[in-house]
């Protein structure tokens, strides 16, 4: 009898094996690797590691740290969030575009740029803002020290912000306002209706949104490394980036075991989102008797309130690229003048374009950047069919192991792909970045290929196969020409992460192949501003150059798509 092997059949399985090899073995080998002495003594199994990280005198305040951190971003990002949805659904204020942009454009500018950007505003010892207040009311001090706790809280809380925002909007857009209206009519304050009903319907988006973020601030190494180290302020990012990177010899063993501590927190806190997300059923206020959102006259309110909402836009927005760009041309931090714009010069940008690694780490950014998205792109098409599409316990596996990564803290998961690489040929070599780039952004191409897949009903795919069609024949010629806004939108987001990517680069990354995101920490390191501002433009400008092209393509292969339908 003649058996063929259904690719359909295969497809599962097979991904399942690349995905978990992509998520779960770096994960196993940090395992392995916190009971391990050395990077060249794996297998040889002790405790040691785990005794010397957690008696550490200094562990305590760094845990001390890291809680007060991710807890206060939390706050500031789901305040923030709270009351600019709040007045985007449910109030007249003008310009309601605006909204829209500082959900989208901030996640464009990379965290180290934005982070570098606030000292170079706010640094004690030349941050322009603290110059000018010194030139205009003759202080003998700097008023303003960002290498500070708290300022590592506000600057990462505003980069959480539109995450935190792309939560709220939605639940308060689709909040029903008649039970405040009944609470109104019931003689209820403002204050009272707010506390008592608003806020406790809308519980289940609000600590998710807090959740969510202290995961991401848990994870983040811009903010801790550019603000924190300078200041002597260390959480458990910059804490293991220290071990690996500063002393004698990096400890691999030992950074695995703090490593492990970080992870175990971030999966329980995703954990406890998805369950947060899963009950939020229990909170529906919207039935399918009929629905009518009200709006909020905020009458002599609405002006000053949309200032301030402009205000914000300007610090996320224009802020960062507009004082990066400036001090790119200047030679040394100061007030802008009649003397500073006497003095710019290309001179930081020649430099760059002068130097070896600068432009190495560009090629290797644009390398990664296209190429990388490409295979993540190509990878996320199948693993978001087989979720869609082929429904079953598989597929099901299929999907926790591609989201999986999301849960992981990236210089961790950047500790577990050492510990994966080494004993290989791809140890120190540019297509070790590219793996842990694929497996750490997965997520980012799943998901809306995912969102693409369920609009395509299935009858097309029926319809192939009845004349003959087989599933790649059929993912080639029908399926994938539907994908196509899916396809570009993942390709976009994958290819600007992997551009501006820095948590894990920064334990990957070898002699040869250094990447933007590293070069720009390594120039802030030795406080080369000039150079690092410049770059920092370079990097930005790439990225929008590759999402401007994509969509363009994007664009263009839809509409010959459907011009041959």
């Amino acid at each position: 009898m003649n058996r063929t092997l259904n690719p359909r059949a295969a497809l599962t399985p097979s991904l399942i094996v690349i995905v978990g090899l992509l998520t779960v073995c770096p994960v196993v080998m940090l395992i392995f690797g916190s009971f391990s002495e050395g990077l060249g003594a794996f297998g040889s199994f002790t405790l040691e590691k785990y005794t010397q990280a957690y008696t550490d005198p200094a562990f305590a305040g760094i845990i001390v740290n890291t809680v007060i951190f991710t807890i206060g971003s939390a706050f500031v990002a789901t305040g923030l969030a709270l009351f600019l949805a709040y007045l985007n659904t449910r109030t007249n204020i003008p310009f309601k575009f605006l909204f829209r942009i500082l959900s989208i454009i901030p996640m464009m500018i990379p965290h180290i740029l934005f982070s570098v950007s606030w000292v170079l505003l706010l640094n004690p010892s030349n941050g322009m803002i603290n110059l000018f207040l010194q030139e205009i009311f003759s202080l003998e001090g700097s008023p303003f020290n960002i290498y500070t706790l708290q300022g590592m809280i506000l600057v990462e809380g505003l980069l959480d912000l539109p995450i935190a925002y792309l939560i709220l909007a939605p639940a308060m857009a689709s909040f029903d306002v008649s039970f405040e209206e009944s609470s109104k009519i019931c003689g209820a304050s403002n204050l009272r209706t707010l506390t008592r009903v608003t806020l406790p319907v809308l519980r289940p988006a609000i600590l998710a949104s807090f959740i969510l973020v202290i995961v991401r601030s848990l994870a983040s190494f811009a903010v801790p490394s550019v603000i924190g180290m300078p200041g002597r302020i260390y959480v458990l990012a910059t804490h293991i980036y220290q071990i690996i990177a500063t002393g004698f010899a990096a400890d691999y063993g030992m950074a695995a075991a703090v490593g492990m501590s970080a992870l175990a927190a971030s999966i329980t806190l995703i954990y406890l989102y998805r369950y947060l997300t899963s009950e939020s059923e229990k909170y529906v206020t919207i039935s399918s008797r009929g629905y009518k959102p009200s709006v909020v006259d905020l009458k002599s309110a609405k002006y000053p309130l949309f200032g301030i909402v402009g205000i914000l836009s300007f610090v996320l927005i224009v802020l960062p690229v507009l004082v990066l760009f400036y001090i790119s041309l200047v030679p040394y931090s100061m007030v802008p003048s009649a003397k500073a714009f006497s003095m710019m010069s290309w001179g930081h940008w020649i430099e760059v374009l002068r130097d070896p690694i600068s432009l190495l780490s560009l090629r290797n950014s644009v390398f990664l950047g296209i190429v990388g998205a490409s295979l993540g792109v190509t990878l996320s098409v199948f693993v978001a069919y087989v979720i869609v599409k082929i429904r079953t316990r598989a597929a099901g596996l299929l999907e926790s192991l591609s989201f999986l990564s999301f849960s992981f803290p990236g210089i961790v998961v950047g500790v577990g792909f050492m510990w994966f690489f080494v004993k290989t040929p791809l140890y120190a070599t540019i297509w070790a970045l590219l793996i842990g780039y694929i497996a750490t952004y997965l997520p980012y191409g799943v998901r809306p290929l995912t969102s693409a897949f369920v609009q395509i009903h299935s009858h097309l795919e029926e319809s192939s196969r009845v004349c003959g069609g087989g599933t790649l024949y059929t993912l080639r010629r029908i399926i994938i020409p539907l994908l196509i806004p899916g396809v570009v939108s993942g390709w976009i987001l994958m290819a600007t992460m992997f551009v501006r990517e820095l948590t894990l680069s920064v334990v990957l990354s070898r002699p040869g192949t250094e990447v933007l995101a590293v070069q720009i920490f390594r120039f802030a390191e030795d406080g080369l501003w000039g150079q690092l501002s410049a770059l920092g433009i370079m990097m930005i400008f790439i990225s929008t150059t590759l999402v401007v092209i994509a969509s363009l393509i994007g664009a263009r292969l839809t509409k010959v798509e459907t011009v041959s339908q």
